[in-house]
């Protein structure tokens, strides 16, 4: 069997006409995620089952935020109960090391995530950076992000961005908390400081990161590592438990403030 040949032209064409249709029809969502880590992609599935229009934007060109490396660039994860409830819902497999702890390959986490929230609807795209955010005030409330290529910024040129309106933006970062960090620099009335997250205790971190995942302003809600980084949590390491359950926690949260339930 031969391959048809497309021409060149055509080849530009269908990927700017498309791409244009869905920036378009992505310029007014419910959620935007900012950072496609495996908080943000659990967010982003349970937030389209409800029905909400939803965009994970990731400055990277891949996703899984922190568990491609693994723990030091061994290709397992760790989850613990109740966790892999998540991962049974989105057929991911594991292994079962004892009553409370399973393991998997950190490949298999991160294709499963994503694919679980593209399947229900998620839109994810890549190679975009938050830069700024919308914001109104009396009452303060944060309307949205101001995105631009990673590549523009990395290079280090000036080009105006666009913007996204939402009903809520969810940071989703990790470690660098983005968004949230943005807010503290540039919005005083928000009195918001972001602390930076302390050493490892484990136990601690992956309770205490479930347990403050949720809104931080009106319109803005924090989850997975980035919670730790905004009130000075400790980190985890490479067990990821924490970071789905908190993915779900902070959906539940923003159905429950949009839908009114």
């Amino acid at each position: 069997m031969s391959i048809k040949g497309i021409p060149e032209e055509e080849i530009t064409r269908y990927i700017v006409l498309e791409t244009a249709k869905d920036l378009a029809e992505l310029s007014n969502v419910d959620v935007v995620v900012v950072g496609a880590g495996p908080s943000g992609m659990v967010a982003g599935y349970y937030l389209v089952k409800e029905g909400l229009k939803t965009v994970i934007l990731e400055r990277r060109l891949s996703f899984g935020g922190g568990i491609g490396g693994g723990g030091m660039l061994f290709h397992k994860i760790l989850v613990e109960y109740p966790a892999n409830e998540i991962l049974d819902e989105m057929n991911i497999r594991y292994k079962r090391l004892n009553d409370k702890l399973f393991i998997l390959d950190s490949a298999e986490l991160m294709a499963g995530l994503a694919y679980a929230a593209l399947k229900e609807g998620a839109k994810i795209i890549h190679g975009v950076t938050v830069e700024d955010v919308i914001y109104r005030l009396n009452p303060l409330r944060i309307t949205g992000v101001v995105i631009q290529w990673s590549a523009v910024i990395l290079s280090g040129l000036h080009v105006d961005p666009l913007f996204i309106k939402a009903k809520a933006i969810i940071d989703a970062t990790g470690h660098e908390a983005e968004v949230l960090s943005i807010v503290a620099k540039k919005i005083p009335e928000s009195n918001l400081k972001v602390h930076g997250h302390k050493p490892a205790y484990s136990e601690e971190a992956e309770r205490l990161v479930v347990e403050k995942t949720g809104k931080v302003l009106p319109g803005l809600y924090v989850t997975g590592m980035a919670v730790a980084s905004l009130y000075g949590l400790p980190r985890m390491g490479p067990i990821f438990g924490g970071m789905l359950l908190s993915g779900s926690k902070v959906a539940k949260e923003v159905i429950k403030d949009i839908k009114g339930e």
